[in-house]
């Protein structure tokens, strides 16, 4: 099953969102700044209230699961993250999609790079320079803060140049040095390590600077989802600045599970309500009380199949699907029936009980002369097959000349 949010967007079957990642345009071919706007069907001036308007309206229409293409569905989604988000849309009406490379793009946080490249190559500022390591933070968070969506102020301590750097004159601006060392009569090795006087080629003071973040955790996040602020790591000469990056940790919840958009939960109920039905209430992640009820005449049982556990959903009881949050997952409740006590049914209420249900699918006649009396005990399941004569190759003498004891079950 599809989950808005999942996989890469294909910015290229985009008209005017492909090229190479780090490559601007030359100015024979003008920069296109009106793609997202004409994917959602809107001219440019369009407000927020329009955009999203036109995002819930094609979103509904082109999701998977109501039988809607997952390209169209991703194209879609990738131009209402931009177009949402003002400053981001500030961007692309300048410099089109090529100004939003690094942080801007889509899909919790990854940069073109990471979309064509799979983060195998060194990433480069917009201008071709070399751009320093990200920082990364983990950041937990709780399943109703995944569900409702979280603003929330991180400070985080960056490294900052203090003043400007200069050129270092021991590997004249390399960040390397080369050293010869003889390794024999007439034989010279040359070796190559980082210049101890320096960092990347220049020399500049560091200091400690304090940046205070606004996370936002949208609607539907998921575990390992990356939020990435641009430009806001630590600097390094001759280098634009890393980024920010605060990966989610989703905590454990005591009450759901989760599996994509879905959530499970494990309940357990007595024999009468697994006959005659059932209520309860669970507090949903939003704070609400939900009623979970049976059909009249609908009956639990204990197994599907062998090994296999009784389960029912609520249709739009789960999670909100990440890029689409107006669309929810459902809410699995696998079921355990607790049985009451042994002996704990009298005599009347076994009475009762017979009149009330089915009649016993063994009730052949018998005759109480001709059959012997054989009660069930309890016993593991992991004790068979280790009972008397599991072995095989011992008769009667031999358990008697070693002292043997034979072990029943019992019987009464």
């Amino acid at each position: 099953m599809f989950f808005g949010g999942a996989g890469g967007i294909p910015f290229d079957e985009i008209p005017g969102m492909g090229g190479h990642p780090g490559m601007r345009r030359g100015s024979s071919e003008p920069v296109d700044t009106e793609a997202l706007y004409k994917q959602l069907g809107l001219e440019k001036k369009a407000s927020q209230q329009e955009i999203k308007k036109a995002f819930r309206k094609l979103a509904i229409k082109a999701h998977p699961d109501k039988g809607g293409d997952p390209e169209e569905f991703k194209k879609i989604q990738a131009a209402y993250e931009v177009l949402s988000d003002p400053e981001k849309r500030e961007k692309y009406d300048k410099y089109g999609l090529e100004g939003l490379e690094g942080g801007d793009m889509p899909e919790g946080g990854l940069d073109v790079f990471d979309l064509f490249f799979g983060g195998g190559r060194r990433r480069r500022g917009g201008n071709g320079r070399r751009k320093a390591e990200d920082t990364v933070y983990p950041l937990k968070v709780s399943l109703e803060d995944l569900y409702n969506g979280k603003t929330a102020k991180l400070a985080i301590t960056r490294s900052v140049m203090k003043g400007e750097p200069k050129k270092c004159t021991t590997c004249k601006g390399q960040g390397m040095v080369i050293q010869m060392r003889q390794i024999g009569p007439g034989m010279v090795q040359q070796l190559q390590s980082r210049c101890p006087e320096c960092t990347g080629g220049y020399q500049v003071q560091m200091k400690k600077e304090r940046q205070v973040l606004e996370v936002n955790v949208d609607k539907g996040a998921s575990h390992n989802t990356k939020l990435r602020f641009s430009g806001m790591g630590n600097e390094s000469p001759n280098s634009e600045p890393g980024d920010v990056v605060f990966v989610l940790q989703q905590k454990e919840h005591a009450t759901f599970k989760r599996k994509g958009a879905d959530l499970l939960l494990n309940k357990n109920i007595s024999v009468v309500e697994a006959l005659c039905g059932f209520k309860f209430v669970i507090k949903q992640l939003d704070g609400r009380n939900l009623l979970v009820q049976s059909k009249p005449g609908q009956i639990v049982r204990p197994e599907v199949t062998s090994g296999v556990p009784y389960v029912m959903c609520v249709d739009g009881e789960g999670m909100p699907k990440q890029g689409n949050p107006f669309d929810k997952g459902r809410l699995f409740v696998i079921f355990t029936i607790i049985f009451p006590p042994n002996y704990s049914l009298g005599e009347e209420e076994v009475a009762l009980l017979k009149k009330a249900l089915p009649p016993p699918i063994h009730n052949e006649p018998y005759d109480p002369e001709s059959v012997e009396e054989a009660f069930l005990e309890e016993i593991d399941l992991e004790e068979l097959g280790k009972g008397q004569g599991a072995a095989g190759d011992h008769d009667e003498e031999d358990e008697d000349d070693h002292g043997g004891q034979r072990v029943q079950c019992a019987q009464s």
